[in-house]
């Protein structure tokens, strides 16, 4: 007799369901504890040659304060997380926290182009970086890692319609 039914998950889909929850829970913790930063001076200040340099942002500072721009980056960044951390619940919010992710990552990647001093100069330059370029070159990472969470959770949208689709009503 054939088992058609594998009640027990290799270790392989086990480690994989592990490594899911983890890459997911792991940028919740570094997009939310980033943003809760952007509540204080000590950040604001610390990100302010990021965006006075860069021509994509640098503007803010015309309009807003480096500690008020800052601040309404942390809630960008932690409504970001909390969208994220739903996806068991909710994955259609979780997709777009997922995009809101995938935007912050495209810009702060930006800054290794617009940064002074991301290379560093004593060493000839580029490639080689500077402690601000390791810095911001960890985001092109958290970057693909924000675009896997947003297939998984359209994915999961997909899979919970079709599941409603089959239900009885």
């Amino acid at each position: 007799m054939t088992d058609t039914l594998n009640t027990t998950a290799s270790p392989a889909t086990a480690l994989d369901g592990f490594a899911g929850h983890f890459a997911r829970y792991g940028l919740v913790v570094v997009i939310g504890w980033i943003g809760l930063m952007k509540f204080t001076s000590f950040e604001a200040y610390g990100i302010e040659p990021l965006v006075a340099n860069s021509p994509l942002m640098s503007w803010m500072y015309d309009i807003f304060s480096v500690t008020t721009f800052s601040a309404l980056l942390g809630v960008v960044e932690v409504a970001a997380a909390v969208l994220l951390a739903v996806k068991p619940w909710a994955p259609r919010l979780s997709a777009i926290g997922s995009v809101i992710a995938i935007g912050l990552f495209v810009a702060t990647i930006t800054f290794l182009f617009t940064t002074p001093g991301v290379f560093e100069a004593s060493q000839g330059g580029f490639p080689m970086l500077s402690t601000s370029g390791q810095f911001l070159i960890k985001d092109v990472a958290l970057l693909g890692l924000s675009i896997w969470t947003l297939t998984d959770a359209l994915r999961s949208a997909r899979f919970t319609t079709e599941m409603a689709t089959l239900s009885p009503r």
